[in-house]
């Protein structure tokens, strides 16, 4: 389990952040955050002020980092990029979560290492992750600024004929219904988005394509809702394209996979993050997946 707790003793009195500094090398806003946020006990009972003192026995919790053997598919002195198998975590949902790739990422490089973007859980592919605090801001910034070109391939549902751009603003529910909790809909009260698809292969016994998706924007769930939006969903989609009985029995946890397979074609979302492009401390860079995706998805399916 990647978050411990682990009993300490400190001899004399003290702030507890000067205790967490000066033992397990935490800044000073590293420690003062943990402590805000519960992760430290005394008799049993949270400490959350972030000036409060410790003395003799108390428990903390912090994360320590375990590893899968998952390497990353290309290292830079300054970056690193994994190819995120579908159902691996980002980050973890809370301290039970068993793993997740910032497990991998801080195993193999330390503390100070961070990933700088988020692809949902079930999308595989390239996830770009920084090495270091500078490298970090730096590439986050590259995000903001939109200087990074990414390119997704997906597996949908109907022959997907030619070319388009869709160009669809996308909002966030909030208070429909209990299908809400993770649903994005197109809405001209949401923010604008924009996304370039390219049909690269159809299957015709199956009835479906193999699409190249360039998002311009990266809204939550950008791909997958244009995609529903001209009526091509995403094979494996448990969301889009499905009535809300099933999509609650998904976010319950109570849809089996021979359900989902029936409803959505496959027991995982088939959507990839295949090539990323971008310009960073005067060199430029292309790196694509090693995932062999369309095997993946004939495998699924057939």
């Amino acid at each position: 389990m990647p978050f411990v707790k682990k009993r300490m003793f400190a001899q004399k009195k003290q702030k507890a952040f000067l205790y967490l500094i000066q033992e397990l090398g935490y800044t000073q806003k590293e420690a003062q955050r943990l402590i805000a946020k519960g992760r430290l006990f005394v008799q049993g009972e949270p400490m959350t002020r972030t000036a409060g003192e410790i003395e003799g026995e108390f428990e903390f919790i912090y994360f320590e980092p375990i590893t899968k053997g998952l390497l990353p598919t290309y290292e830079e002195e300054e970056f690193v990029v994994f190819d995120k198998p579908s159902g691996v975590l980002i980050h973890p949902q809370n301290r039970y979560t068993p793993y997740s790739l910032i497990d991998e990422l801080k195993y193999q490089y330390g503390r100070d290492a961070n990933i700088t973007h988020r692809i949902d859980q079930e999308t595989s592919g390239l996830v770009l992750c920084a090495k270091n605090k500078q490298s970090e801001r730096d590439i986050k910034m590259m995000f903001e600024q939109r200087d990074m070109q990414k390119k997704y391939l997906a597996f949908v549902h109907g022959h997907f004929e030619k070319e388009m751009r869709v160009e669809a603003p996308l909002l966030r529910a909030e208070d429909e219904s209990a299908i809400v909790r993770m649903v994005v809909k197109v809405d001209e009260k949401g923010k604008a988005s924009q996304t370039d698809f390219k049909p690269l292969q159809y299957f015709e016994k199956l009835n479906m394509t193999l699409v190249e998706c360039s998002p311009h924007t990266g809204r939550q769930h950008q791909i997958r809702v244009h995609l529903f939006h001209v009526k091509h969903p995403i094979v494996g989609d448990p969301i889009y394209g499905q009535s809300e009985k099933n999509i609650i029995k998904f976010l319950d946890r109570e849809l089996s996979d021979e359900e989902r397979v029936r409803n959505s074609g496959a027991k995982r979302l088939l959507l990839h993050a295949n090539e990323l492009g971008f310009d960073l401390y005067g060199e430029t860079y292309s790196i694509k997946s090693k995932v062999d995706f369309l095997e993946i998805c004939l495998n699924c399916v057939m």
